[in-house]
């Protein structure tokens, strides 16, 4: 049996770039579950807005391709702007994600009193994470601990549930994937209860070729690095 669909007073953000090829088969997984799913379509140069439409999920576009973070605030923005929306979900477009972990986390947040839900890989399960992944992952969550303050066991970990009043004290100002950092260092700041729940992360062939390669884990460490200096 089937879980029963969340509420309008829910929002899936979906932030996407190039993803007309598996972005129908998220919001369809996603829209058996919850009955507002917004799919920011962060400039892509292919189908991914009609695709996405198509599925069932409402699109909204940037005209140039900004970064992931500038995608999630688009998609905060417009749950603050829209009066009955109390917790967003962030979901990643590439499918690594699963819908079911998507509930879980926000029946965590709402039956505890959580204003912040934080998916973890490292309490859940991984399948066919490559190592070097793995090695600078756990840089990253070394890194995060010590500037933002949070006992995290996972960072980067697109999928999150955040409350209304999370959202209100998030203002995402890094574009790219260094928007993670930036958004634990906000909850930190802010005081707001927050906890982490198991999940599973996938890795496919085409989440690896989509930005999951070691590199780009090096690039989001410089932008790291980098950010929290100027903050400081």
């Amino acid at each position: 049996m089937s879980a029963p669909q969340v509420g309008t007073d829910v929002c899936v953000v979906v932030a996407a770039y190039n993803e007309a090829t598996v972005v129908g088969d998220v919001v369809r997984g996603l829209a058996r579950h919850f009955t507002q799913v917004l799919v920011v379509d962060d400039g892509s140069t292919d189908d991914t807005s009609r695709v996405a439409r198509e599925a069932g999920a409402m699109v909204v576009r940037h005209a140039i391709n900004l970064g992931q973070g500038a995608a999630l605030q688009t998609g905060f923005d417009y749950a603050l702007k829209s009066g009955g929306i109390t917790h967003v979900v962030t979901f990643d477009a590439d499918g690594q994600h699963r819908p079911d972990d998507a509930l879980r986390l926000l029946a965590q947040g709402r039956s505890q009193g959580y204003d912040v839900v934080l998916g973890s890989r490292t309490l859940g399960k991984v399948v066919d994470q490559p190592w070097q992944r793995a090695l600078l992952l756990r840089a990253a969550v070394t890194f995060s601990r010590r500037t933002s303050g949070l006992d995290l066991t996972d960072t980067h970990n697109g999928l999150r549930v955040l409350s209304r009043d999370a959202l209100r004290s998030i203002s995402l100002r890094q574009c790219g994937m260094a928007y993670a950092s930036e958004l634990e260092h906000a909850i930190s700041r802010s005081g707001l209860p927050w906890c982490e729940v198991p999940v599973e992360i996938v890795y496919t062939e085409y989440s690896c070729s989509k930005g999951q390669r070691g590199l780009n884990m090096v690039n989001i460490l410089f932008d790291l690095v980098h950010a929290r200096i100027k903050t400081t």
